[in-house]
């Protein structure tokens, strides 16, 4: 997530301090990923280098206002105007952890499957919940994006845990039941 860019956006509406910017960054993501008030204002000193942002003076209460200069208009445009590729989104942390257990001896993947499986459904239902409650054109929207990925991740286990049924290794032989058919006799015999 880019909050150069989420900062760019929320000055495009208009002259602000820091802890406003915050305060509405968190309003419109239901404060999904909270932003750290440093995070803000070393992001804003960043764009002021770069002469996306321009700190005015200050409000009547002494905090100082920013604007946006028309470069970081131009950049704001062109964010929103550009999609995001695969490549640009963090590391997928399930994933890894799924590519390591199944390379790490001793571990139980289908219990990490299962555990996760139910971790998301869990997150799933309450987001659901929380979309009844939710408020303005927003907060449903990133609410809605995270039941659809809740949605995706669980399908996806599901996808793993069918692949692993399929590839486990074989159980050895003395471990393995009796072969179907085979008389009861024969086996009471051979105890």
């Amino acid at each position: 997530m880019s909050i150069r860019h989420s900062l760019l956006a929320l000055l495009s509406r208009g002259p602000r301090y820091g802890y406003q910017l915050r305060t509405e960054f968190e309003a419109a993501t239901g404060s999904t990923w909270p932003l750290n008030i440093g995070q803000v204002y070393s992001t804003l000193g960043r764009l002021e280098r770069d002469e996306l942002v321009l700190r005015g003076g200050q409000d009547e209460e002494g905090r100082s206002v920013y604007s946006l200069t028309e470069r970081g208009a131009e950049e704001v445009r062109q964010w929103f105007a550009t999609p995001l590729t695969r490549a640009e989104r963090p590391r997928d942390e399930l994933a890894v952890k799924l590519a390591l257990a199944l390379t790490s001896p001793g571990v139980d993947v289908r219990a990490v499957v299962q555990a996760q499986r139910a971790a998301t459904l869990r997150s799933m239902r309450d987001l659901t919940k929380l979309k009844t409650t939710a408020e303005g054109p927003a907060w449903p929207l990133v609410l809605e994006s995270m039941i659809f990925q809740a949605e995706a991740e669980i399908r996806w286990l599901d996808h793993c845990e069918t692949t692993l049924l399929h590839t486990a290794p074989p159980v050895p032989a003395h471990d393995a039941a009796p072969p179907i058919g085979e008389d009861s006799d024969e086996r009471a015999r051979t105890r």
